[in-house]
Parts: C-alpha cells; sequence; structure tokens
C-alpha cells in the first residue's frame, strides 16, 4: 500500500463522490468516485479498493484498484497488479505490472527538445500527412 504524507487526502472505502475533484495535494482513492479528477501537480492513488469511473489528469497516477476513463499524466502512470484500466493512457512514461487488466490505447509524450519541431511519423499522421 502506497504510504500517506501530510500532504495526501484520502477518500475513504465508505466514500462515493460524484462530481468533479481538483486540489493541490496527492490523493488516494479507496472508495467511489465519479467524474473528473485533475490535480496536474500532484499524484493520484487508486488503491486496491478504489473504484473510479472518471477523466484523471495529475503529474502521476498509480492505479491498485479499478479506473473506467481516459487517464493522462504529465510523468508517469503505473498499472500495478491488481490495477483494471479500461480507458487511454496519455504520458511520458507508462508502467503495466504482469497480471494487470488494461484495455485501451497508450500514447507516449515526447518532449519538445530546445523548440525544435518533432520529426513526423507513422504514429503522428497530422504531421506525416504535411
Amino acid at each position: 500500500m502506497p504510504s500517506v504524507n501530510q500532504n495526501q487526502t484520502i477518500l475513504g472505502q465508505s466514500i462515493a463522490l460524484h462530481g468533479e475533484m481538483s486540489g493541490k495535494e496527492d490523493l488516494l482513492i479507496e472508495g467511489q468516485l465519479e467524474g473528473t479528477i485533475s490535480l496536474p501537480d500532484h499524484c493520484v492513488t487508486v488503491g486496491s479498493h478504489g473504484e473510479v469511473k472518471a477523466e484523471v489528469h495529475a503529474r502521476q497516477i498509480i492505479v491498485l484498484g479499478a479506473v473506467t476513463g481516459n487517464i493522462t499524466a504529465r510523468e508517469k502512470i503505473e498499472i500495478r497488479k491488481t490495477g483494471q484500466v479500461v480507458g487511454d493512457l496519455v504520458a511520458a512514461s507508462v508502467a503495466i505490472e504482469d497480471g494487470a487488466y488494461f484495455k485501451g490505447s497508450i500514447d507516449i509524450l515526447r518532449e519538445q527538445n530546445h523548440g525544435a519541431p518533432r520529426p513526423a511519423s507513422m504514429s503522428d499522421p497530422l504531421k506525416a500527412s504535411v
């Protein structure tokens, strides 16, 4: 189980939340959340009991429970062996442990090198067709 720090909010197992969630601290979800989560500078952890049906945007996202919805992380998405994700992933780095369930697509973000345009590739059809 992820360690709890002082700047972390915990959504407990008995909590069900519907709506938009945003903030300026890490979030551990052990309950149910439906809607959107926006913590662009922080970590969202879906605990082993967590059930999320949401669009999730964060710096880092760790999934030990279940997520249905698209996940976007500025740095890294980790789906641990107990994790289940149905949705598209967008991040600079993605790790999926053996035993995890994932259904969707993965888009790896690449940093631009000193403002130089990124070379066109088959995975980037808009630039490839120009």
